[in-house]
């Protein structure tokens, strides 16, 4: 019977190749978190081995911690494994103690530790208690504030009317 939780976390890390000729096949082994099974997330399949970048497969064969990350957060790899990225409680923003009505603008940086795509408008509505209509009016910024964004930012937030 197969778990339909879909969350799971890294366990070992490891990750599995098998090659079948110039073929690779590589899988991510994760551990459930509700059923403790282990079960292969597709990385590759049928993959040349040409097409693969040298030190990317170096990272496989080795079990690369980085490189497991990176695949576990990925959310192509998530979508084509159908299995959910739980992203509650990764993010905080950090505001300067200036309150929203004081008679200058408020500027933010935004820094991530980890790639968590977050949309900056409900992160900008969340923090400052703000409607995001109202977000998308006071708020001056160089990324688009309704696409999700996981690289970092700087926005100001202008004085209300």
């Amino acid at each position: 019977m197969v778990c339909r939780s879909e969350s799971a976390t890294t366990g070992e890390g490891r990750f599995r190749v098998n090659a079948n000729g110039k073929l690779l096949d590589v899988w991510l082994l994760v551990r459930c978190v509700s059923c403790d099974r282990t079960s292969k997330l597709a990385v590759h399949e049928r993959a040349p081995v040409s097409s693969l970048d040298p030190a990317v497969l170096h990272g496989y064969s080795v079990n690369d911690p980085d490189l497991v990350a990176s695949r576990l957060l990925d959310p192509w790899l998530a979508r084509r494994n159908r299995f959910t990225l739980d992203w509650t409680g990764a993010w905080r923003l950090d505001t300067p103690g200036v309150p929203l009505d004081e008679a200058w603008p408020i500027r933010v940086e935004v820094v991530f530790d980890d790639p968590v795509p977050v949309r900056p408008d409900r992160l900008i509505a969340h923090e400052f208690g703000l409607s995001r209509p109202e977000v998308l009016r006071r708020t001056k910024c160089d990324i688009p504030l309704r696409r999700p964004t996981s690289t970092g930012f700087t926005f100001v937030v202008m004085v209300g009317n």
